[in-house]
């Protein structure tokens, strides 16, 4: 049936509702590489303003490293631009095993297996493993590529409060029916920048028999001594049973991602994850790149060690201005201003003062909890992080939130 008039109006009056309601979302357009210092075109049509980029996920600073675009351009030259292929039939590279014992190696886990992105990784990894025998226990704040990895799978999905292990405990309890039963949880919250207790989680997945499923996407290569990620932040090196990490954020910031885990678990998803089997392996420009930041990464944690600074400094700064902030020690700063509306505004007015930082507000975040969600980089020198805090307090004070509680935000501009 044609695409008629009447159903156009339809959806031309939902998103003229949802710009009215402050809940439309308009991209920039960058037109340098991924750095601290970028080029933005805002609006479109705009002229083009430099500003400092305070929400992306490079958190070594590594997505445009000369020694990785070098290395990206070795592995174009000498692998070629794509696979056109799947892995199992002709689209396995020597460089894509070569990455995978890397990650296996770098993670301290049995075997890895290579994805075009986590999200891809998630969507297959649950399906692969459990049945409708089972049961799926995740975290209630897990990430949206989990919660839609989860609905494809046929085993019972059930939940416990954000981070609540004598609920966690209780579930294990109720299901201890169950043939398998799965702990699913973030490392890093990517909302909220609060980590898992995955010490604990262990505990109690060896005391009731389960496994223990991690996606570790906003942790991989800077927490932890060594970078290795929460695992390594929690002291479980070695027990957790699927770890599931992104090669789009500090380890490079490209694409593509990874199942990382006990051996059966890997081999169960090279078998069977219909995104590992029915999509084109990672480009070969990419491997090559993450390779280079692998071997940047086992040279020094002089970057991580950075990191942990800037962050100290910016929530530090933070604070002390007045901002209600999200509990945390990672480089995820939310500035919390739930109100939608506001935290567009803010933006915008961030974005005059220089600062490039986005506005995060329903359906991306729950209703009433918009905020600012900051992205700390050891790409940020100090002038940087000064010129950023300035900013927000200026605009803070414009706003009159500074120093102000939740309730008295909220009295201000509403949920």
């Amino acid at each position: 049936m044609a695409y008629s008039e009447k159903v156009r109006q339809m959806f031309q009056g939902t998103l003229q509702g949802m710009q009215n309601d402050g809940l439309f979302k308009q991209e920039r357009f960058i037109h340098s590489s991924q750095a601290a210092d970028i080029e933005v075109e805002f609006p479109t049509g705009a002229s083009l303003k430099k500003v400092i980029n305070m929400c992306a996920n490079n958190y070594l600073g590594l997505s445009s490293h000369p020694d990785v675009v070098k290395a990206a351009h070795e592995g174009l030259d000498t692998r070629g631009y794509g696979m056109s292929s799947v892995r199992f039939i002709c689209g396995t590279q020597d460089i894509h095993k070569e990455l995978e014992r890397k990650i296996t190696e770098f993670l301290g886990t049995e075997d890895t297996i290579l994805f075009p992105s986590c999200m891809d990784a998630n969507a297959g990894v649950f399906e692969a493993i459990l049945g409708s025998e089972d049961v799926m226990i995740s975290d209630r704040l897990v990430h949206a590529s989990i919660i839609d990895g989860m609905r494809l799978c046929s085993a019972m999905h059930d939940t416990f409060k954000h981070s609540d292990m004598a609920h966690l405990e209780s579930k294990l309890q109720l299901h201890s029916d169950k043939r398998l039963k799965m702990v699913i949880t973030d490392g890093v919250f990517s909302m909220d920048g609060d980590t898992a207790k995955l010490d604990e989680m262990v505990a109690l997945c060896e005391k009731y028999d389960a496994m223990l499923f991690v996606d570790d996407s906003h942790s991989s290569g800077f927490i932890g001594r060594t970078g290795r990620g929460t695992h390594e932040h929690c002291g479980v090196i070695g027990k957790i049973d699927i770890i599931t990490t992104t090669f789009g954020k500090a380890l490079g910031g490209a694409s593509g991602g990874c199942v990382s885990g006990r051996k059966e678990l890997v081999e169960m998803c090279r078998q069977k994850a219909r995104p590992y089997l029915f999509s084109n392996t990672i480009a070969p420009v990419v491997v090559a790149g993450v390779l280079r930041v692998l071997d940047i990464l086992s040279l020094s944690i002089e970057r991580r060690d950075k990191l942990e600074k800037n962050t100290e400094f910016w929530r530090k700064g933070l604070l002390d201005a007045g901002f209600v902030l999200k509990e945390g020690n990672t480089p995820i700063v939310p500035v919390m201003l739930f109100n939608a509306k506001l935290s567009q505004d803010f933006s915008r007015d961030l974005f005059e003062e220089g600062i490039y930082a986005v506005g995060f507000f329903f359906p991306v975040v729950p209703q009433g909890q918009a905020r600012i969600r900051t992205q700390i980089s050891a790409g940020h020198d100090m002038h940087h992080l000064e010129k950023a805090l300035n900013a927000f307090i200026k605009v803070g004070k414009k706003y009159d939130i500074l120093g102000k509680t939740k309730k008295e935000i909220v009295d201000m501009y509403g949920m």
